[in-house]
């Protein structure tokens, strides 16, 4: 199994839209300048808070210990490496990793003013380049950020690289819903709620219809979880939240 997201033009998705190979990891980052001062926000009316229970969940799978190196990778606001970070203790360390310049000075702050520092890093990363050694990292998290990169399945190579024998990688991301009916509930929110939403808070609702889209081009449950045992990854298994909304990926390197 592998990402076919480009196709033979060598177009890949941006949404809906196919757009040039080189130009997706601009338009990616043009939206979230557009939506990084309101994405906390948006996550909570949007989710109606139910993202705190997604991540929390996440939390709870990776099996931190105190003194362990975890790398949240596109980390955004910090909004799950603040629930990363008391796992690990004073002798861990955590690395805050975003491509987006604007998302990781904004998480940046956000975990300073919670009072979350000294054992954390932060770092501007593509996850298909990570600039880590093999083997560095015990715990590798990215949450709502996987179906923004370009080429995942490189993104998820470089990960399992980087990850030490026993480390876990954990997705939490937007999957397929697998209870009877919510598929068109779920069409009518995204595509009819959402991008006005986006509209009145954060003032951009194109950025919050690809955003919707790029949720339906997303592989679904039973597809990433091929593309992680692709990679490398081992005990591959995947949780269905909220009816499969959101799914939690899991994968060891062993």
């Amino acid at each position: 199994m592998v990402d076919t997201t480009t196709d033979k033009k060598g177009h890949v998705d941006f949404g809906y839209e196919g757009v040039p190979h080189n130009e997706k990891a601009r338009r990616v980052r043009q939206v979230f300048d557009s939506v990084a001062g309101k994405y906390d926000v948006m996550n909570d009316i949007l989710s109606f808070g139910l993202h705190r229970l997604w991540k929390r969940f996440t939390v709870s799978l990776c099996q931190l210990r105190p003194g362990d190196r975890v790398l949240d990778l596109a980390g955004g606001t910090g909004d799950l490496s603040k629930r990363l970070w008391p796992e690990i203790g004073r002798t861990g360390e955590l690395i805050v990793a975003d491509i987006n310049r604007v998302m990781l000075s904004n998480g940046r702050d956000c975990l300073i003013d919670e009072g979350i520092s000294g054992n954390v890093g932060y770092v501007q990363a593509d996850a298909e380049l990570l600039p880590f050694p093999d083997s560095f990292f015990d715990v590798i998290t990215i949450g709502f950020g996987l179906r923004n990169v370009t080429e995942k399945q490189d993104a998820l190579r470089s990960m399992y690289h980087c990850l030490k024998p026993g480390g876990r990688l954990l997705v939490l991301e937007f999957s397929k819903p697998v209870v009877a009916g919510l598929n068109r509930l779920y069409d009518l929110y995204s595509f009819s709620v959402l991008p006005k939403v986006g509209r009145l808070v954060a003032g951009d609702e194109d950025s919050y219809r690809y955003l919707a889209e790029s949720i339906r081009m997303h592989p679904d449950q039973e597809t990433l979880k091929d593309m992680m045992q692709e990679a490398g990854f081992e005990g591959c298994q995947f949780y269905n939240l909220s009816g499969g909304i959101v799914a939690v990926h899991r994968g060891h390197r062993f």
